[in-house]
């Protein structure tokens, strides 16, 4: 099964991107997912769903050590004509 997980961590900061945010993105593009995309607003990742539950896993006990005060995810199974 493939899953995409859509996530963002809060509080904003349009100054500079804050630790929490940094540390969400160091752990989905150090995970072995097939795509990742970062965005000054949301992030998306995709690949298998025991990689992908386990940066989900990783990024929420990291974000929150690292100060975010909310984390917003949607985790989408893909189909498989959507690869």
């Amino acid at each position: 099964m493939r899953l995409r997980v859509e996530f963002t961590t809060e509080p904003f900061d349009l100054d500079e991107a804050p630790a929490h945010a940094l540390v969400a993105r160091e752990v989905v593009e150090a995970a072995e997912l097939d795509a990742v995309d970062v965005g000054p607003f949301g992030n998306t990742a995709e690949g298998g769903a025991d990689e992908v539950l386990g940066a989900v896993d990783a990024l929420l006990h990291r974000a929150l050590a690292a100060g975010a005060t909310r984390i917003s995810l949607q985790v989408n199974v893909v189909a498989e004509g959507d690869v």
